[in-house]
């Protein structure tokens, strides 16, 4: 009984603290070219004031390496008008083809770009590869009005880490990055290790001279998918998981964890799950506590891209969502007053 009253504890404290924060859900309309299910995106970023969405320009599928954007202006009117027609603006990814093949001489099996960061005109892209390659990578390029021109010579090692029997997490790389300042946060997907889990940082202003220092990130059950710059060394990041069996069951919870397994399990079996968290930088290591739990109807949607924007959050899927025909949608999250 005492087990059963403290499971039914957990649950209460759990949804209190998703009461904290509350959205409204404004669904977006893409043009169908940016809504294509196999555009498969996986980052978004705000930058001078568009909004760039990143695909995972899987080049071993014939997939095109590109960005797109969308000036604020016209997303703002958008939410104001379903009827306005989005204009949009593709950019090419120059070079990628040729960083690919570099990695395929290390022994490194390209997959598809995972994050983007965009300072000034430095654009920072990460590399997710198969999962038996030993690194996944970080890229560097130019962006200007007509494409991100990468650069060959700028291309860096990220090792994966090594769970405790040896081998690699299933299906996981450097999902997420963030700024501060002048440091680049580099995110891996999976950060419940038994052992420590650790943060890329990457100092800008000497990329791929130095090598990468260890942040230490307090465990964070499920998978971090993507993650957004909110304030002074504060975040927003996507924390998702995938009901799915076999090599997925990685990012299930030890049986005796109560309150994860509540978020993920019921009577029925394991159910997809998405959430809000706010990860917190201080003094070499990260700290997160729950934000905001997605509605039931949104649970589902394979969610890879956030950016912060006026309070608010843009969120992408890569393109798998509750039912088929699959698409890429957007939705933006307005806070509540």
């Amino acid at each position: 009984m005492k087990y059963f009253l403290f499971f039914l504890l957990n649950i209460w404290v759990l949804n209190v603290i998703g009461q904290k924060n509350d959205f409204t859900i404004s669904n977006i309309s893409l043009p169908p070219e940016i809504a294509y299910y196999d555009n498969q995106f996986s980052g978004l970023f705000v930058h001078k004031e568009k909004l760039y969405f990143m695909s995972e320009s899987r080049l071993q599928d014939k997939a095109e390496a590109k960005l797109y954007s969308i000036a604020m202006v016209d997303l703002e009117h958008k939410m104001l008008d379903t009827s306005f027609i989005l204009p949009y603006k593709k950019i090419p990814i120059k070079n990628l083809d040729v960083l690919r093949k570099k990695m395929d001489a290390i022994g490194d099996e390209y997959e598809g770009l995972e994050a983007i960061v965009i300072k000034g005109n430095n654009v920072y892209l990460t590399v997710e590869t198969t999962t038996e390659s030993d690194n996944c990578y970080l890229l560097k390029g130019i962006l200007n009005d007509t494409a991100v021109l990468l650069n060959d010579k700028d291309i860096m090692l990220q090792p994966k880490p090594i769970t405790p029997v040896g081998n690699h997490v299933y299906n996981a790389g450097f999902e997420a990055m963030a700024l501060s300042n002048n440091l680049l946060f580099s995110f891996f997907e999976f950060n419940y290790f038994p052992t420590i889990n650790k943060v890329n940082m990457i100092q800008l202003n000497s990329f791929n001279r130095v090598s990468l220092s260890d942040f230490v990130i307090k465990p964070l059950p499920f998978r971090l998918t993507d993650i957004t710059s909110t304030g002074k060394n504060t975040f927003t990041a996507i924390n998702f998981f995938f009901k799915g069996a076999g090599k997925d069951e990685v990012y299930r919870m030890p049986i005796n964890e109560i309150e994860n397994n509540a978020l993920i399990k019921d009577s029925s079996g394991y159910h997809s799950y998405c959430r809000l968290v706010k990860i917190k930088y201080k003094k070499s290591s990260f700290t997160w506590e729950p934000l905001w739990d997605f509605p039931v109807e949104y649970m589902s949607h394979n969610w890879e891209g956030i950016a912060a924007y006026k309070n608010g959050y843009f969120i992408m899927n890569d393109k798998y969502t509750k039912v088929k025909p699959y698409s890429s949608v957007l939705i933006y999250l307005h806070p509540k007053k």
